[in-house]
């Protein structure tokens, strides 16, 4: 495996690694907060600087179902991401200390919104890319896990994480149901990052899947041309 292809791989994991500790928001620490988050841009410019290639081959080929479904996460990702950075600068206290005045409270709802579509977006475009992610992984381990296994432990998270989506009141903070997130202090990092870890298998879960229709349904309906 190429080195590129390495830093791909460790670049997106130390983003979701990132994605995860950012949820915890007051669990981590306010100043924490945001200095993650400042190592979350950098990450977010790296991936796309290693990414630029396909960037760059978006005007060209034909697009598939699966190409525009990859497409359309990439373009709601990049939203939701910029949202979150720039609502961040606005309520940035430790790290950045603009003092901006007069817009915390619409900053804080897009803030919020940017962070829980961000996260479930993240983990639908992790999905997508799932068949390549593990085939990269395989490459270095020089070894394919069982398939009974990756099912078993597909259904084990999801079930755990459509659990933890219900117990964590995820889907109203979605719908901004709530103007502030509410954390439990004295529960410690570690279960919420659990529970944050299944919730983000789900929605890996749900990526992957789409995926695979998609390409079921570009293989059903085929046309000339191919892609970039």
């Amino acid at each position: 495996m190429s080195k590129k292809a390495v830093l791909k791989l460790v670049t997106d994991a130390l983003m979701t690694v990132g994605l995860l500790l950012l949820m915890s928001y007051s669990l981590l620490g306010e100043a924490a907060h945001e200095w993650v988050g400042i190592a979350m841009f950098a990450l977010f410019v790296l991936h796309h600087g290693l990414n630029l290639k396909w960037t760059k081959s978006l005007g060209r080929g034909r697009y598939t179902p699966f190409r525009v479904l990859q497409t359309v996460l990439a373009a709601l990702v990049l939203v939701s991401m910029l949202g979150s950075m720039a609502s961040g600068i606005v309520l940035s206290r430790y790290a950045l200390r603009l003092d901006i005045r007069g817009l915390s409270s619409e900053a804080r709802s897009v803030h919020m919104l940017c962070a829980y579509w961000g996260f479930a977006l993240m983990g639908v475009h992790l999905g997508a890319h799932w068949a390549a992610i593990m085939g990269m992984a395989g490459k270095i381990t020089k070894k394919k896990p069982p398939r009974w296994l990756l099912w078993t432990l597909a259904v084990l998270l999801g079930a755990y994480g459509l659990y933890a989506f219900w117990r964590r009141d995820f889907g109203n903070y979605m719908l901004l149901r709530y103007h502030f997130v509410f954390f439990d202090l004295e529960e410690g990092l570690l279960p919420f990052l659990l529970d944050y870890i299944a919730i983000l298998s789900l929605f890996v879960i749900v990526g992957h899947y789409l995926s695979v229709g998609a390409k079921r349904l570009g293989r059903k309906n085929p046309r000339k041309g191919r892609e970039p």
